[in-house]
C-alpha cells in the first residue's frame, strides 16, 4: 500500500475509533512499526493527529468534545441497533423527547416514521427531517451549542416546564455502572436532568465504547432511569446493581 493511501486509512480509522494504539494500527494496516512511525510523524506535522504515549488520537479529542458530525459516524451500526430496540418502547398517541446525542438522533429518525406521535427535541439535525402525516415535531427554544448541535440554556429549560413527556430518549457521553449516565457539559447536563424529572419513562442509550468510561457530570441516578440500552455485556454484579435500582437492562446483539 502506498504511503498516501495508508495515511488516509489512518485518518479514516481515527475518525471512527479515536483513540488508537500503535500496535492496533500496525495490525490493521499490516505495516511494520517503522512504516507506521513514519506515517504518524508526517500526519502529526500536518496537525491531522495528536500523538500520545503508545498511540494517537483525533485532534478534536485532545481539545475537548467531539463535533456531532464526526461523532455520528462512530459505532454507527451499534447505534442503529440500539435505536431499533429503543423505538419499540413508543406507543401511538404519546409525547416523546429525543435529545441531541447521536444515538438518540437515530431513535428520532425512526420515530419520525411512526404515526400519531408528538416528538419534542433539542436536536438541531433532527428538525429538518420529514415526519409522516399525523406526527408533529416541536423544537425546544434555547441557545445553540455548535459542537453538539443542541439547543440548551434557560430558554430550553423554560420549555421543559410546559410539556408532558411519556418517554424520554437520552444519550450519554459515558456510563458509570455504579452511579449513572454522564455527560461532558453543564448546560446539556442541566437540560437532561430537567427532562429526567419530567418524563414518565426515561430510556438511556449508550454503545459499548461508553461503558465504564464516565464523563465529568452525572445527570441522573440509575434509580431515575427505567431502561438502559447498550451493546455491552455487563458483569453479573453490574446487572444486579442495575436491577436493584429498578433499571431494566436491554443488551442489544452486535
Amino acid at each position: 500500500m502506498i504511503a498516501q493511501k495508508r495515511q488516509q486509512l489512518i485518518l479514516t480509522l481515527l475518525r471512527e475509533h479515536s483513540p488508537l494504539t500503535v500496535p492496533e494500527l500496525e495490525r490493521r494496516l499490516r505495516a511494520s512499526p517503522a512504516t507506521v512511525r513514519r506515517d504518524l510523524t508526517f500526519l502529526e506535522q500536518l496537525g491531522k493527529i495528536v500523538r500520545t504515549h503508545g498511540g494517537l488520537m483525533h485532534p478534536d479529542d485532545a481539545t475537548g468534545e467531539v463535533p456531532f458530525d464526526r461523532k455520528s459516524r462512530a459505532a454507527l451500526a451499534a447505534k442503529q441497533g440500539l435505536a431499533d430496540a429503543a423505538a419499540a418502547l413508543v406507543e401511538a398517541g404519546g409525547t416523546v423527547f429525543v435529545d441531541a446525542g447521536t444515538t438518540a438522533f437515530e431513535v428520532g429518525k425512526r420515530l419520525l416514521a411512526q404515526k400519531d406521535l408528538t416528538i419534542v427535541t433539542n436536536s438541531i439535525p433532527l428538525l429538518p427531517l420529514r415526519a409522516v402525516e399525523g406526527t408533529r415535531v416541536i423544537a425546544l427554544g434555547g441557545e445553540v451549542r455548535i459542537v453538539s448541535l443542541a439547543l440548551v440554556g434557560a430558554g430550553a429549560l423554560e420549555w421543559v416546564k410546559r410539556i408532558k413527556i411519556d418517554v424520554a430518549f437520552l444519550g450519554t457521553s459515558g456510563i458509570d455502572p455504579a452511579d449513572g449516565p454522564t455527560t461532558t457539559e453543564l448546560s446539556e447536563a442541566g437540560l437532561k436532568s430537567a427532562i429526567v424529572a419530567k418524563a414518565r419513562r426515561v430510556a438511556v442509550l449508550g454503545d459499548a465504547s461508553k461503558w465504564g468510561r464516565p464523563a465529568t457530570i452525572r445527570y441522573a441516578d440509575w434509580a431515575q432511569v427505567h431502561d438502559l440500552f447498550t451493546d455491552h455485556t455487563p458483569t453479573r454484579a453490574e446487572r444486579a446493581a442495575l436491577a436493584t435500582r429498578g433499571t431494566k437492562l436491554h443488551v442489544v446483539a452486535r
